[in-house]
């Protein structure tokens, strides 16, 4: 009889059950050919990508097509497709790892994420195996470059609202597509297009299109903010005919595969954010040594220090949380035949499962790059601003973040949305648990309660607090709107970021008790009291349209204790010995 899974490694498990630190996979745990991938991909950016950073910019297809064929060779498009298919079928972690790497360059690593994500996966997980014959050696080679054609005009994050139509022909051998499609990633270099149409108007589903299908047109180049150097165009559809046997998935069932290649995008996107952001920090650390103002490097200032550690820490808590999700993905996925008929589907059952920690990651990871760069543009000042430092480049390239694979605002209701799906479904004991914790909550007295024993005593309380805060919240907000608690964005964003603060607190907290490192136990003790203290500050907005007099006041009150039960850290004394970590090495500093 297979073993229950534990509750802790369940998707939204981490908010109602406490993680063994042993069991929570680590970057300090990459095996010694995760990181010989790592740094095929790394030497692969430094050496064919970063020197040709102008001509991508300027929009040289011929050498993106090029840079995209040299990766292929190198395996780098292949991660992900199984190798019975012309793939390496990599573990997640490795796969996590490759796309870290690749994200040193904006431009690039949106042309290699769309091609290598949602212009190759949809095959991967729903094509028939005739589709998989034809298309995936291509695509790991390059040979065929994939993009992805979902949104429309008038259907952007209501996909469900598109307006492409797909019907059938009278011989019964095609689909005959119209419509038109808006903001299309790799468009113009593109050989095969998963396109999105409502057949007869009504069932959505999902059609290989090849590029040279007679009435497909491609509209001109959009002018970008940002990642300039990738093709985003518009398409339309004349009339086009494509083949019945190009129908990926079942007819009606496209949103499965729209919304579900979405969660293995996020992470992918999340992770991305850390390479970006170790770059942004590599780049702002080395120049703030080399800028001299008032006789000395402004890296010896305070406030920059001050800059360089909260950057250095939110990389850390966002690399540590990526990692995690790796492990829990290919632990999931251990016990799976890569040659049974029902592997594919199992796979992505696995990725379905951690649907809310991959909307927790792509969020944090997302803002906290744009944090990043942003402080690295402040600490290079005025040349900042200037096209003649990278800056400028990656301030303008990390916005797309947060609109890509859903805004983060979609994002914020769908992670307590999908919480109480799983808990609606019996997957996880939600419900009953937010109930009782609110009953307890009300009636504790955090000061008289006993502290965890060992290292990190502190945090370990704090984390509990921050978990008994976001139950408790839940079940207030469910008994005071019901069904009707989809409506209250307001409120589904607050207790996702409570949420969200609860998991990365955990995850950095593991990771140094796994460790065992000093400078991690200063970014877990400075973390935590700040997390907390925006714990509090969400709680304080939500409540009062929760609630109100002395169910207020108690709540209210509740919420303070338990957020402030211990001294604070000496938050100055160890930002300095972070960013003197930082200084010292030049980079990221783990």
């Amino acid at each position: 009889m297979a073993q229950e899974t534990p509750l802790y490694k369940k998707g939204g498990g981490f908010l109602l059950a406490e993680t063994p630190a042993g069991e929570m996979f680590t970057p300090e745990e990459f095996s010694e050919e995760q990181r010989m991938f790592a740094q095929a991909a790394d030497e692969f950016m430094e050496k064919e990508v970063l020197p040709h950073n102008d001509r991508i910019e300027q929009q040289d297809f011929d050498l993106l097509r090029d840079l995209m064929k040299k990766a292929g060779a190198l395996g780098l498009l292949a991660v992900d497709i199984p190798e019975k298919y012309g793939g390496l079928g990599l573990d997640k972690v490795s796969s996590m790892l490759i796309a870290e790497r690749m994200a040193k360059q904006g431009s690039f690593s949106v042309t290699w994420g769309a091609h290598t994500g949602i212009g190759t996966l949809p095959i991967v997980f729903f094509g028939t195996e005739e589709q998989r014959q034809k298309y995936l050696s291509g695509l790991a080679s390059a040979e065929i470059i994939g993009a992805y054609a979902l949104t429309e005009p008038g259907a952007g994050t209501d996909a469900m609202n598109i307006k492409t139509r797909a019907v059938l022909s009278d011989d019964g051998k095609y689909y005959i597509l119209n419509g038109n499609k808006q903001f299309i990633t790799n468009a113009a270099i593109a050989d095969l297009f998963t396109v999105f149409a409502k057949v007869d108007g009504e069932k959505f589903t999902a059609f290989l299109v090849e590029r040279d299908t007679p009435g497909l047109e491609l509209g001109a180049e959009e002018k970008k903010l940002g990642i300039k150097g990738s093709s985003t165009r518009s398409l339309t559809f004349t009339n086009v005919r494509v083949p019945v046997e190009n129908v990926v998935g079942e007819i009606g069932k496209g949103h499965h595969i729209a919304f579900g290649i979405l969660n293995i995008g996020r992470y992918k996107l999340g992770v991305g954010a850390v390479g970006a952001a170790k770059e942004a920090l590599k780049v702002a650390v080395n120049y703030a040594k080399e800028r001299v103002q008032f006789g000395r490097p402004i890296a010896d200032f305070g406030l920059i220090q001050e800059k360089l550690a909260h950057m250095a820490t939110r990389i850390f808590v966002t690399e540590t949380m990526a990692y995690r999700l790796a492990g829990l993905l290919d632990e999931a996925m251990a016990g799976l035949d890569p040659n049974a008929p029902d592997y594919t589907q199992k796979s992505w059952n696995a990725v379905a499962e951690y649907a809310v920690e991959c909307s927790v990651l792509k969020v944090y990871g997302s803002e906290m790059l744009d944090y990043v760069v942003d402080e690295t543009m402040q600490i290079f000042g005025g040349y900042g601003y200037t096209q003649e430092y990278p800056a400028e480049r990656y301030y303008r390239d990390s916005r797309i973040n947060r609109i890509f694979e859903g805004t983060n605002e979609i994002n914020r209701i769908l992670i307590p949305g999908m919480l109480m799906r799983r808990a609606l479904k019996g997957q996880i004991p939600l419900i009953p648990m937010a109930a009782k914790t609110a009953k307890e909550t009300l009636t504790l007295m955090p000061t008289m309660m006993p502290r965890p024993e060992g290292p990190f005593s502190n945090e370990k309380f704090a984390l509990g607090m921050a978990k008994r805060i976001a139950l408790t919240l839940a079940a207030v907000a469910a008994d005071k709107f019901k069904e009707n608690i989809r409506n209250e964005q307001e409120v589904l964003a607050g207790l996702a970021d409570i949420v969200t603060e609860v998991y990365a607190i955990e995850s950095i907290l593991l990771r140094a008790l796994k460790s065992g490192d000093a400078l991690m136990a200063s970014i877990v003790e400075m973390y935590t009291y700040e997390a907390m203290k925006r714990i509090e500050l969400r709680a304080y907005e939500i409540l009062p349209y929760m609630s109100e007099g002395d169910e207020l006041r108690t709540l209210i009150s509740t919420v303070r204790k338990l957020v402030r039960p211990f001294t604070p850290p000496n938050l100055i004394q160890k930002r300095r010995e972070i960013a003197r970590k930082v200084i010292d090495l030049g980079r990221y500093p783990f």
